[in-house]
């Protein structure tokens, strides 16, 4: 019993000494949390953004604290970002993106090779190459909303929007994309949809370890039947899938991945092109269904725009300023480097800080500076025209202390980390919204509801997600 005890206390002196940290002059404000190692992760993680917040409150634009075991320097001054975002040398992006994709996905992929996709990616998802997405992908939006709803269809039909969006919308992405013809490579989209869901509902507690016994399970069990799904993607020429898939499962093959890896890393493209247009859409049309004045205005620009092609470039700048302030309200990714040597970080006021090798940096835009009142008045209410000048030009500049913000809203990321797809997916949204607003009737099943809250345990994931639904009907007006 002594011997028990006398080792107990080693352990925790130990323990100690190995985690003890205090504050230095040259460092941010510390904030370890009251629980050992544990620090603030839970509060972290139930709702990033009421706790960043309140941090922010007590310590400034700039502070570090304990979540897990992991010390995070946390950056609020939009005006600084750039020092992060520009620094590739002491600052590194896939580090922490190779520890998601571990708990994700159970994947592991060299680091060149991240590099290597992303700059694929640009070749298949900008100019010419986008045109052919943008009209494959319109091609089968328009057969699934036929089949969804048959023009001799007469009744009103009651759904809820963020299930109507997200499910129509993934379909179409993954047909685009991965799947070919619909029902014609023998892998159904409903299928692929109806598991991949499973696995979106889980997936911030996989990237936090805070999966229950049943969850892993049931995590475990989806990822296999998802993998085996996706398996036919991208193999050969004539599964109908598109060039990008190809492209990308020869890279795999090329960089030595076997079979099993493959399957797991197309699963990881299949949530980082779909995981976020359905939500949006989500957004944007219950923010417009749910302000008259809104909806009036982005249909009486479908009606006096050439809408009829949307697959090529088409000035609507109402509906753009109405998508920018629903992404304002609802993208709220976190911007994450691992401090893989250590770095003097200048502040834009003249103050500086030192980040210690071993910590994470984090910058976390949704709060500033999409949500800052001192950038955007009455921050908390969706304004359609908040990004519209007088003149019906996009507005692009807004200040915070007097100066003009480089970054005023961030919903894409910024810099050599930001979105590829983003062209791609602004159009799948626009086609999505003026197709369903131009040949259905859509209307609230409750003239008076309101917007669901957002589910906070998915700040810092890309797009957020409603607590609950937001219950529509609709009808078909006229042949698509």
């Amino acid at each position: 019993m002594i011997w028990t005890i006398f080792l107990l206390i080693q352990v925790a002196l130990l323990y100690f000494i190995l985690t003890h940290r205090s504050r230095s002059k040259s460092d941010p404000p510390l904030d370890k949390g009251i629980i050992p190692w544990l620090g603030h992760a839970l509060e972290f993680g139930k709702d990033a953004s009421k706790f960043l917040n309140r941090m922010k409150l007590k310590h400034g634009n700039i502070f570090t604290v304990r979540a897990a075991g992991r010390y995070v320097t946390v950056l609020l001054d939009p005006h600084s970002y750039d020092t992060v975002i520009n620094d590739s040398d002491s600052l590194d992006f896939t580090r922490y993106a190779q520890v998601l994709m571990e708990r994700i996905f159970n994947l592991q992929l060299p680091h060149h090779q991240l590099a290597k996709a992303k700059a694929m990616m640009k070749k298949h998802f900008m100019g010419m190459n986008l045109a052919v997405l943008n009209s494959t992908l319109r091609r089968h939006l328009q057969g699934l909303l036929k089949a969804k709803m048959p023009q001799n269809q007469k009744d009103w039909k009651e759904e809820g929007l963020f299930s109507f969006s997200y499910s129509l919308l993934f379909k179409a992405g993954y047909l685009t994309l991965f799947g070919g013809e619909q029902n014609n490579n023998g892998t159904d989209p409903s299928s692929v949809y109806k598991e991949y869901k499973k696995f979106d509902d889980l997936l911030t507690k996989m990237a936090r370890g805070t999966l229950k016994s049943e969850e892993k399970r049931t995590a475990q069990s989806v990822r296999h039947r998802l993998w085996e799904l996706l398996a036919p993607a991208g193999l050969s020429d004539d599964s109908g899938s598109s060039p990008w898939i190809h492209a990308y499962r020869r890279l795999l093959q090329e960089e030595g991945a076997d079979e099993e890896t493959q399957k797991k890393a197309v699963l990881m493209q299949l949530w980082a092109t779909q995981g976020n247009v359905g939500p949006a859409a989500f957004w944007l049309l219950g923010y417009l269904l749910t302000s008259p004045e809104a909806l009036t205005a982005v249909k009486r620009e479908m009606e006096t725009s050439e809408t009829s092609h949307l697959d090529r470039p088409v000035k609507t700048p109402v509906f753009d300023s109405a998508l920018e302030e629903t992404l304002r309200l609802t993208a709220a990714p976190f911007i994450t480097r691992e401090v893989v040597q250590e770095k003097t970080l200048h502040m834009a006021d003249g103050q500086e800080y030192l980040l210690r090798k071993g910590d994470r940096v984090c910058l976390f835009p949704f709060n500033s500076p999409q949500m800052d009142p001192e950038i955007y008045q009455e921050p908390q209410k969706y304004k359609y025209d908040r990004f519209l000048n007088e003149d019906g030009s996009m507005k692009r500049d807004f200040y915070k202390g007097g100066r003009r913000l480089k970054y005023y809203t961030m919903p894409w990321g910024a810099g050599t980390n930001g979105c590829v797809g983003k062209h791609f997916a602004i159009n799948t949204i626009r086609q999505f919204v003026y197709m369903v607003l131009a040949n259905y009737d859509l209307e609230l099943c409750d003239p008076n509801a309101q917007m669901p809250e957002v589910n906070a345990s998915r700040y810092g994931f890309g797009m957020m997600q409603p607590e609950g639904d937001l219950l529509i009907r609709y009808k078909p007006r006229n042949t698509l």
